[in-house]
C-alpha cells in the first residue's frame, strides 16, 4: 500500500514504529518488554481467552479466531496483498522464547465483556490497553461473529502519539495533518489531527470527535473521499 501511494514515511503497528520508507531508516521504535508479554498470555490463558500477537512481519497464534482468523481470511480472499506472515504454533510463549521475536502488540479476544481482565492486566502491567466491542452494527463480517478484544501496546503508543512524532521530525504544523480512522484506536488521532476524518463505517465515538464523516464506508472509497475534499492536487 505504502508503494502504491510512493509514500516517504509509514506508521505501523498500533504507532510502535516509524520508518522514512526511500532510506529504510528507522525513525521510532517501541515494543513490548518479554515480561509484559508473558504476563498478559499468563492472564489470558487463566481465563481461557484467545490470544494472539504482531510481530514486526508476522502474526503468531495457537489457533485461528477472532481477528486473526478475520486477516487469515482477508488474506486468502486477496483483500490485500502483505507480506505478514500468519504462523500458528502449539505454544506462543515457548514460540517467542525460541525465536526472540519483537512483538509491537498483543490481543486477548472473547465472546463476552472484557472489562474486569482489562483491570487485571493494567494492576499488573503499566501498559496502553484499549477495549473494543464489535457488536450489533460493529460485528465482524468477514468471519460473521461477535466478539470483544483488548489492543494491547507499550504505554503511551498509539496512532496520535506516533503521528505528533513524526509531524514534530518533519516540522509539519498540527492544522497541516489529516487523520482518518474507523476504529476505536483511531480515536485519539482523529480527535488530534488538524483535520479528523471518520469513515462512514466508523464507531460512532470517532465520528463524535472527527471533524468530517465521508459519505462512503472505506471498502467503497471513504479514504478517496476524505482525500479529494481536503487535500489540494
Amino acid at each position: 500500500m505504502c508503494d502504491k501511494f510512493n509514500a516517504s514515511y509509514g506508521i505501523f503497528g498500533n504507532g510502535n514504529q516509524i520508518i522514512n520508507l526511500k532510506t529504510g531508516e528507522e525513525i521510532y521504535k517501541k515494543l513490548l518488554t518479554t515480561s509484559e508479554i508473558n504476563s498478559c498470555i499468563d492472564i489470558a490463558k487463566a481465563h481461557n481467552l484467545h490470544v494472539h500477537l504482531y510481530t514486526d512481519n508476522e502474526i503468531v497464534t495457537e489457533e485461528l479466531k477472532y481477528m486473526d482468523l478475520r486477516n487469515y481470511k482477508l488474506q486468502q480472499e486477496k483483500y490485500y496483498d502483505t507480506s505478514l506472515g500468519i504462523t500458528v504454533v502449539d505454544d506462543i510463549k515457548q514460540y517467542l522464547t525460541f525465536n526472540k521475536a519483537n512483538v509491537c502488540k498483543l490481543i486477548i479476544s472473547a465472546e463476552y465483556d472484557l472489562s474486569a481482565i482489562k483491570d487485571e492486566i493494567l494492576k499488573k502491567e503499566d501498559i496502553s490497553v484499549t477495549s473494543i466491542k464489535k457488536y450489533g452494527d460493529y460485528k465482524d463480517k468477514v468471519i460473521n461473529k461477535e466478539y470483544e478484544y483488548l489492543d494491547i501496546t507499550p504505554k503511551n503508543i498509539n496512532k496520535n502519539t506516533a503521528l505528533k512524532i513524526l509531524g514534530d521530525y518533519l516540522k509539519i504544523n498540527n492544522d497541516e495533518i489529516m487523520a482518518i480512522g474507523d476504529n476505536l484506536n483511531d480515536l485519539d488521532m482523529v480527535k488530534n489531527s488538524g483535520v479528523g476524518v471518520a469513515v462512514a463505517n466508523a464507531y460512532d465515538e470517532l465520528k463524535q470527535v472527527a471533524k468530517y464523516t465521508t459519505n462512503s464506508p472505506v471498502e467503497a472509497g471513504g479514504f478517496a473521499e476524505a482525500v479529494y475534499k481536503f487535500i489540494e492536487f
